[in-house]
């Protein structure tokens, strides 16, 4: 037996994981149908990126994904004849023998009546995972724990901790982090030299590569934030203070150094020299070096001051207030 499920998946949650568990387990071959539109809130490459993601564990399985015009294809959340009579002879040719049609929606009758099969309904209640993707996409941390493992990440809110020398970013990321129970990227600028004064420019194209890599390996771990000691545009304002020439980053490291809130911490907090750092004084010129960068790119952020347990009060006040939570 051929069966087949469709959805938009946007975004893939744990009630679409169930329907496709149970189809799978009552057929002999599921196709997987992943439909999509132009100009959604959520692109469909994304979404068969996560539903091929989520499906490796069914080896009879097959993904396909299907764009489509919703002028000949009409989007309706109610059942109605004449659409699934379009619907099931578009998908006549997407899944030819097809004979079981699996879905939680009273429409799948007749799409299933047009196509010639039967229809079985699972769970049309949704009394086991009582979500929509409407409520995710409005409200994704009231209902995270609903969202498919590998459709998470998009949905991770990343915060920058940005800033000087000496000015707690480290202690400060770490310390959210475990607050909030999720991940955390550290500067990786001491793994590659030890001392800003040594650095080279070829020490910051390493830097960014290297931190880059970390926040693509720890954001599928976050539990809804992750936090960042530095990021891209901080690197490049190293570039351009020590050696006055502008950092060209791949379009990977660009395209990963994006983020939802940057926290910029000023430097009204002691001075520590540990060996590696720029002398104080170079440390407040860098500090307006930072903002200067930030400013041309027209990219805004938030200050932070004060002592260290102000600093963490500051910012957990920030980042609750910014994302509503």
């Amino acid at each position: 037996m051929i069966g087949f499920v469709l959805g938009k998946f946007m975004p893939l949650h744990k009630g679409h994981l169930a329907l496709i568990d149970f189809a799978y387990n009552n057929c002999d071959k599921l196709h997987i149908i992943v439909c999509y539109t132009k100009n959604e809130p959520i692109p469909g490459n994304i979404r068969t990126q996560w539903m091929a993601e989520e499906i490796k564990k069914y080896p009879n399985a097959v993904l396909v994904p299907f764009q489509y015009d919703a002028d000949e294809l009409p989007n309706t959340s109610e059942s109605s004849r004449q659409v699934s009579e379009k619907w099931a002879d578009a998908l006549k040719k997407i899944v030819p023998g097809a004979n079981l049609f699996f879905t939680s929606e009273p429409y799948g009758d007749y799409v299933a009546e047009f196509m010639s099969i039967r229809h079985i309904i699972f769970d049309q209640p949704r009394n086991l995972v009582p979500v929509s993707g409407k409520q995710i996409r409005e409200f994704p941390f009231h209902y995270w724990d609903y969202i498919a493992g590998a459709a998470k990440p998009f949905f991770v809110k990343k915060i920058a901790l940005i800033g000087s020398e000496s000015t707690g970013k480290t202690t400060l990321t770490e310390k959210l982090a475990h607050h909030y129970n999720t991940s955390f990227v550290l500067e990786m600028a001491r793994e590659v030299v030890e001392k800003t004064e040594e650095c080279t420019y070829d020490n910051l194209l390493e830097i960014s590569k290297l931190q880059t890599s970390a926040i693509v390996k720890k954001l599928p771990e976050a539990n809804k934030f992750i936090f960042v000691d530095t990021e891209l545009i901080i690197t490049k304002s190293y570039s351009e203070f020590l050696f006055t020439k502008k950092l060209v980053a791949d379009k990977w490291i660009e395209d990963a150094n994006h983020f939802d809130l940057y926290l910029f911490l000023e430097t009204d907090c002691d001075y520590i020299q540990d060996g590696t750092r720029l002398s104080e004084p170079e440390r407040e010129r860098l500090s307006g070096h930072h903002k200067a960068i930030f400013h041309r790119e027209g990219i805004s952020f938030v200050t932070i001051s004060g002592n260290w347990e102000e600093r963490f009060q500051q910012a957990k006040r920030i980042v609750e207030e910014y994302f509503l939570i």
